[in-house]
């Protein structure tokens, strides 16, 4: 999934005229400390060259997995039409893009360089937003309410206490929908499963991605996350100093919704392994248990519908419900 044309403009007009190794020198110091999760006080983005560096290396990936996980909440969600929009994070521009019912946005952000590219980047759509200063690892004030909460890619800047702090004062503050995206990673899936088992006991419901309200069938080693696919542009090739033209940005997700969702499909924890006349599928089901479903070529329609499934997509009932797994 790609940067929508007037935003992808924007990046490169800000990006113009800045020398590769300064990009790449950034942009290593930046991943560093996204990957070591160091938490010292400073934002991660913060100072000219992070941002720099963010544009033209994070923003894609984040952009990605932040519209991926909105499409899979508003199909569990077909009849949620927000209006307005708190951003704790930078989310606007994918939330923009997923609910055009959209007619205003408030980005929250500490960091002062990235609220001066946040401004910059604001002109590439034509949502209204409003930038404010406010540090979400302090004390938070009281929250306006909103249709649409999202928090994206800032809990793992976050003590456990300062996490805590925050998504109670999202739910209170979410009419509507929480969406909170991290990356991928085992640390990233533990943070939503402890937003996840704090925001079932104040009453949301689970809209995405888990089928279900039970415990997580899943155990270490193994994980929950998802996957979204970008191409790189060259700016992105050479400030990563790579050579695959795209890049596969891994993230994890939850939708903590006001109402149910239409439906409690089973959702793909996998890529799907396709064989001859085959498809195997890793299911997360609305049971909450973990199965391997074998799908054939006898079954028909349900062999067509599995083998254009995606990572992470919700599943028909029907092919969710049949198991011939082992």
């Amino acid at each position: 999934m790609d940067l929508p044309p007037a935003l992808r403009s924007a990046v490169e007009a800000a990006l113009a005229g800045i020398s590769t190794d300064r990009l790449a020198g950034a942009a290593a110091l930046l991943s560093s400390r996204y990957r070591g999760e160091v938490r010292d006080g400073r934002f991660h983005v913060d100072g000219e060259d992070a941002v720099l560096a963010y544009l033209a290396a994070r923003l894609p990936a984040t952009y990605a997995a932040t519209r991926r996980a909105m499409r899979s909440a508003a199909e569990m969600l077909p009849d949620f039409q927000p209006a307005s929009l708190l951003d704790l994070g930078t989310a606007s521009s994918a939330a923009a893009g997923c609910w055009p019912s959209l007619a205003s946005a408030t980005l929250c952000e500490g960091s002062a360089s990235m609220r001066r590219a946040a401004y910059r980047l604001a002109e590439s759509d034509a949502l209204p937003r409003t930038v404010a200063a406010m540090d979400l690892t302090g004390r938070l004030p009281a929250l306006a309410q909103h249709d649409l909460v999202v928090i994206a890619y800032v809990l793992d800047e976050m003590e456990a206490d300062q996490r805590q702090r925050l998504i109670e004062a999202a739910w209170n503050a979410a009419t509507g929908l929480l969406l909170i995206v991290e990356p991928g990673t085992p640390a990233g899936w533990q943070r939503i499963l402890d937003a996840r088992a704090s925001l079932l006991a104040a009453g949301a419901q689970v809209a995405a991605p888990c089928p279900h309200e039970a415990p997580c069938p899943l155990l270490p080693p193994d994980w929950c996350h998802f996957a979204a696919r970008l191409p790189r542009s060259r700016t992105h090739l050479r400030t990563k100093q790579a050579s695959v033209p795209f890049e596969d940005e891994k993230f994890i997700y939850l939708a903590a919704s006001r109402t149910a969702p239409v439906s409690r499909d089973g959702r793909g924890l996998a890529p799907p392994r396709a064989g001859s006349g085959r498809v195997s599928l890793k299911l997360c089901e609305a049971d909450g248990r973990m199965r391997e479903r074998l799908v054939t070529r006898r079954e028909g329609d349900d062999f067509r519908v599995a083998r254009r499934l995606e990572w992470g997509d919700a599943l028909p009932l029907a092919v969710n419900r049949r198991d011939n797994s082992a």
